[in-house]
């Protein structure tokens, strides 16, 4: 064998390994874009219902701003698709809570949505129910970030 190339069954040997190297890092990267969405599943099925009332409860706005608005309010931690808050807005259409009028009603370029009296009792009630599990849900992560970080 010349000096600089490898025989066959050491080139095949070689491609086997880097494959399954490869194999194996591709499986961890995909593990970890799995739980980041896991975390992420977490704020968007469970707060972001209760949060997009309590954005509109603080005046009538559309869906894009409701985005910006709990980024600017969790300073830029957390700033939801609009993709996942205009299906809750057409939810909470249907079930009243909300209502929305287009800003120029012959352009229908942008809803503006408002809680309805409906709305407001449902946050409320929401806020009620929630806040136990939610308090909880903190002490549960202090408890987990102490344990890992102290």
């Amino acid at each position: 064998m010349s000096q600089g190339f490898l025989d066959n069954e050491t080139l095949k040997a070689e491609e086997k390994r880097l494959y399954e190297e490869y194999k194996l890092k591709l499986a961890a990267l995909k593990k970890v874009q799995k739980e980041k969405e896991a975390v992420g599943q977490v704020f968007t099925k469970g707060l972001l219902p209760i949060y997009v009332m309590y954005i509109l409860s603080l005046g009538p706005t559309n869906g894009n701003e409701i985005s910006h608005k709990i980024g600017e309010k969790t300073n830029g931690m957390w700033v939801p698709s609009t993709g996942g808050i205009y299906p809750l807005l057409k939810k909470f259409e249907k079930q009243n809570w909300i209502s929305g009028e287009w800003d120029d009603p012959k352009k229908k370029f942008q809803k503006i949505y408002f809680l309805t009296e409906e709305g407001k009792e449902e946050l409320e009630n929401k806020k009620e129910l929630l806040q136990i599990k939610i308090e909880e849900a903190l002490e549960v992560f202090k408890i987990i970030y102490s344990d890992l970080y102290n």
